[in-house]
């Protein structure tokens, strides 16, 4: 820590933080560390099954699945960012994490979140492709271009997680050192800032406004189009099999939209309160727990490679 003084004023830098994570003597916090283990290992197991099947299972790749490993390996990152330093908190009376530590860990936030934000809406713009321009599909998205696009929304993710960042930890934090959180997020670092923080909070809104906006609308302008083909498909059957991949897909868009537009893309968004913490659990966690099921239950062409994986196990 370093000391400056300004008149009677005297300013403390921190330049560590405490992590205070969720009310709750030792119970509260033994549970929580059980329910945040088992979200975790389910969210690796699914993850890690989804992206081993769609790499040995020839059958599996074309450009939709091609996009669905990414978002697998997405997931697993990004729920490693928090639950591993999460877990350790709750067992541990400390709860400290390093200046460099908190920036890490808010610009891989920022980074994946944001990445897979747009890697959803490639993969909604991927099936209108498909769907509504099956005779081109084969030109338009080739593994160049499908590279290319998944490059892409590496690139806006990183982008979009430098700016974040770098407003963020240019602030002076004087106020106080512990986090009202389980991990470094941009709206409680604010809070702990002794210095005006208008232009974080604009940025931080115009930016992920931008981002929700965009993404949300390649996404129905893609699936507005594809409801229209299906309705005019004269084979039922096929048109059923459309809307079951399609509808998987808008389940994960809708979840992982909906929570950040809740917290992040509203003026006065939801804050570091309990229920932000809880919500944040939600998007952190549950979500890339639950990707891997939303398109494995619903995707009869992943349950039979599924299965013949297993086959293929039990034989050796």
């Amino acid at each position: 820590m370093a000391q400056h003084g300004n008149g009677n004023v005297s300013v403390v830098l921190w330049r560590e933080f405490v992590l205070e994570g969720f009310r709750g003597g030792v119970e509260t916090q033994a549970l929580l560390f059980a329910v945040f283990l088992a979200l975790y290992m389910v969210t690796i197991m699914g993850n890690l099954t989804m992206i081993t099947v769609i790499t040995l299972d020839a059958r599996l790749h074309s450009p939709m699945y091609f996009f669905l490993k990414n978002l697998s390996f997405l997931d697993l990152c990004y729920s490693s960012v928090f639950a591993p330093e999460a877990l350790t908190n709750f067992l541990s009376s400390s709860k400290v994490i390093s200046f460099g530590g908190c920036a890490t860990q808010l610009f891989f936030f920022s980074f994946l979140g944001t990445t897979e934000a747009f890697l959803l809406a490639v993969m909604a713009y991927d099936r209108f492709m498909a769907i509504c321009n099956p005779l081109h599909y084969p030109v338009t998205m080739s593994p160049t271009r499908c590279a290319g696009l998944v490059l892409a929304s590496y690139c806006g993710g990183c982008l979009n997680s430098i700016i974040q960042t770098s407003l963020t930890f240019q602030l002076p934090f004087c106020s106080s050192n512990h986090i009202n959180h389980f991990f470094c997020d941009v709206q409680p670092l604010l809070q702990l800032a002794c210095a005006d923080t208008a232009l974080n909070k604009l940025v931080m809104f115009v930016i992920c406004g931008c981002i929700a906006v965009s993404a949300t609308v390649v996404v129905l302008v893609s699936y507005g189009y594809i409801t229209v083909t299906v309705l005019k498909m004269h084979s039922g059957s096929r048109g059923q099999k459309v809307f079951s991949t399609c509808g998987s897909h808008l389940t994960a868009v809708t979840l992982f939209y909906g929570t950040l537009i809740v917290i992040y893309a509203q003026p006065g968004g939801v804050e570091s309160t309990e229920q932000g913490k809880f919500l944040s659990i939600f998007y952190t966690l549950v979500i890339p727990m639950l990707n891997p099921l939303i398109y494995s239950l619903r995707n009869k062409d992943v349950k039979v490679a599924l299965r013949r994986l297993g086959q293929r196990r039990a034989a050796l």
